[in-house]
């Protein structure tokens, strides 16, 4: 893919973070997958490189970057085939906000760690009844003297079994209103009345995915990030990363499984020229990566707006890119997995689990209609119909 727009710098990280991809690849991930692990040997190698806290600030050990080096580091990895879906929650989503709105003590306890790969934080915010609609969450915190105590539930976190603490969204009551307000919570992973279970998915993924219980949660004053009052703000200064970053995971998998594709279309003969040679195959191969440009074009947009501080601007960027990246990402895997016709079904050439792996960036964290209703109301301003 061509990088002429970005810096040298951008040049040499993505140069970098591709060749430990390349050392690690496909079959690591995979053999990863079949054992039931965790890719920590990536996780720790790509955190003592400096790649897992490129965004957070210099000061609490991090790179001092942004959106915009993160985002190569997880694409590069993507087009490897090894991907580290965790750097989607714990430097994007968790870290973002920590550094923007948490206090000194929170920051000194999280960045370092989340900096070097040695702790990780998940996030919960999905609900079983109210899934795309946040408000609608029912996790409740409620005040019991100094301390909060938080109940309620969330559905498919990711990597909360290797996860230090969660970020928990949940909601705390106006005082003056009496109306319930979003509101972040650190939970440690062995506090007390928090409970997990794991979902069974058919996703072939080393990250899995849980539901949580959370029961009368106690939890210190200090585990509240930012503001009371500031909430909502904080939650979409988490919202922007986690869109730019699923953006990144489906560039990556739309590369990896492209790339494979036109090795494949070069030297697969059925007739005398090469399949490639035939435009039935190479024209969907060459929308396959037209697609994919348009849509790290639209991420490197939002990437920028987020860096530069235009939360508005990198909101709708964010969106757009993730909508483009996950329709980008399920075309190329399918055409991959169709030029390679009965092989992509195979195992040795490990496309077809891509097939359901694919539909995350449609689906998650948001879903596509739900980018359209934002686009539909924000950009158009056409009238809401919830």
């Amino acid at each position: 893919m061509s990088t002429v727009l970005e810096t040298e710098e951008h040049q040499a990280l993505r140069a970098a973070v591709a060749a430990l991809g390349k050392r690690y690849g496909r079959d690591y991930m995979t053999s990863v997958v079949r054992d039931g692990a965790h890719p920590r040997e990536l996780w720790t190698e790509a955190a003592k490189l400096g790649y897992l806290g490129v965004n957070l600030p210099e000061e609490y050990g991090g790179g001092g970057g942004g959106m915009a080096e993160l985002s190569i580091v997880l694409e590069e990895l993507g087009a490897a085939g090894s991907p580290l879906l965790m750097m989607v929650v714990s430097p994007a989503i968790c870290g973002t906000v920590i550094a923007r709105f948490g206090t000194e003590a929170q920051k000194q306890q999280w960045l370092p760690g989340l900096a070097d790969g040695s702790l990780t934080m998940a996030f919960g915010i999905t609900e079983p009844d109210a899934g795309s609609n946040s408000h609608r969450i029912t996790t409740t915190a409620r005040k019991d003297g100094d301390d909060w105590l938080l109940t309620g539930r969330k559905v498919f976190v990711s990597g909360v079994d290797i996860a230090d603490a969660t970020l928990i969204v949940g909601r705390t009551e106006d005082a003056r209103s009496g109306r319930l307000k979003p509101c972040l919570f650190i939970v440690p992973r062995d506090a007390p009345g928090f409970g997990r279970s794991q979902i069974d998915m058919e996703l072939q993924a080393p990250e899995k995915q849980f539901e949580l219980v959370l029961d009368d949660v106690r939890l210190p004053a200090d585990t509240l990030v930012g503001d009371e009052d500031a909430g909502l703000l904080q939650l979409f200064a988490g919202l922007n990363p986690e869109r730019i970053m699923t953006a990144a995971f489906g560039i990556g998998m739309g590369r990896y499984a492209l790339a494979r594709a036109v090795d494949y279309a070069k030297t697969r003969q059925v007739w005398k020229d090469p399949i490639g040679s035939h435009q039935a195959i190479a024209h969907p191969l060459a929308q396959a990566h037209i697609e994919l440009e348009l849509a790290r074009l639209m991420m490197q947009k939002a990437a920028r707006l987020y860096d530069d501080g235009d939360d508005i601007g990198a909101g709708e960027a964010a969106n757009m890119a993730k909508y483009a990246a996950g329709e980008a990402c399920v075309k190329a895997v399918d055409q991959a997995v169709h030029t390679l016709g009965g092989n992509g079904l195979t195992r040795e050439y490990g496309l077809a689990s891509l097939i359901t792996a694919a539909r995350v960036a449609r689906i998650a964290p948001v879903s596509r209609e739900m980018i359209l209703n934002y686009v539909s109301h924000q950009s158009l301003g056409l009238p809401k119909s919830y």
